[in-house]
């Protein structure tokens, strides 16, 4: 079981920023990822169809003999999860949890912003999350939709999207915030403009690091972390076009990547 690869999905390119920080903190693991790139973004889907496409993704993360499921999508954890967990005899780790976790052990002044999709904001996963850990906490969220897309045609420092992030993060700022969830996985890549908009004061939570802290933890108490000094080995599946994928999975993973290889998960039943 420890010889096994850590399973990691998402609708897209997105969680390969949670890839990014797995391969800092767990530089000994083998990983498989499963970009859903026929049916993304999920931020618009419904309830039941994130979670179809999640199990479906999850049956096939099985096939290849995982040790553990990192579900690197914002709206699959709030909208799946649960139904994952159900299904699934090994642990399957959200982005919620981990970020909510975050954000409570870094604010000040318990006001906390969250920014993300439409499907995740509208699920309120975080700030029912927020407050099962501390429920003093004052939460205030934001649906920036034009976000993903902007990170996906590589426009992260053009004044249109200044301007855009600017109107997004207007009323969050009124509130006095001292910390900011980027609730969605494309969101670190616009680290740097969103920092610079909010202000020094205010701590922007990375939901991709936070989540590679838990899953190492999870792998220690469940003993499955990988010893030694090894080559890890990464393999990566797209249910659509991989060249696409390829061609932005470097921006996201910071690292060239070889091969993508495509699979039609409706095909496998």
């Amino acid at each position: 079981m420890v010889e096994r690869p850590v399973g990691v999905f998402d609708s897209g390119v997105g969680g390969l920023t949670v890839v990014s920080q797995l391969f800092r903190i767990l530089p000994q693991e083998d990983i498989i990822y499963f970009g859903d790139t026929a049916h993304l973004p999920y931020g618009s889907k419904s309830k039941e169809a994130v979670t179809r496409h999640s199990l479906n993704i999850a049956n096939f993360l099985k096939t290849q003999k995982v040790k553990i499921i990192v579900v690197a999508c914002n709206t699959a954890s709030s909208f799946a999860l649960s139904s994952l967990r159900e299904k699934i005899d090994f642990p399957v780790i959200g982005v919620i949890e981990p970020g909510a976790q975050a954000a409570i052990d870094t604010t000040r002044n318990f006001k906390i912003g969250i920014i993300g999709t439409e499907g995740t904001i509208n699920s309120r996963a975080f700030e029912e999350a927020l407050r099962r850990i501390d429920r003093n906490v004052k939460v205030f969220s934001q649906a920036c939709p034009l976000f993903v897309p902007l990170v996906e045609e590589g426009w992260l420092d053009k004044p249109e999207t200044s301007q855009i992030a600017e109107k997004y993060l207007s009323p969050l700022k009124d509130k006095g915030i001292d910390t900011l969830i980027l609730g969605c996985t494309h969101y670190p890549l616009l680290k740097e403009l969103l920092s610079r908009i909010m202000g020094q004061e205010v701590s922007l939570i990375d939901t991709a690091e936070a989540t590679a802290k838990v899953v190492e933890r999870r792998l220690g108490e469940k003993n499955l972390l990988r010893k030694g000094n090894r080559k890890a080995v990464y393999k990566f599946f797209v249910s659509d076009d991989p060249e696409k994928f390829l061609q932005l999975g470097r921006r996201f993973l910071g690292k060239s990547m070889d091969k993508a290889e495509r699979v039609n998960l409706e095909e496998m039943g």
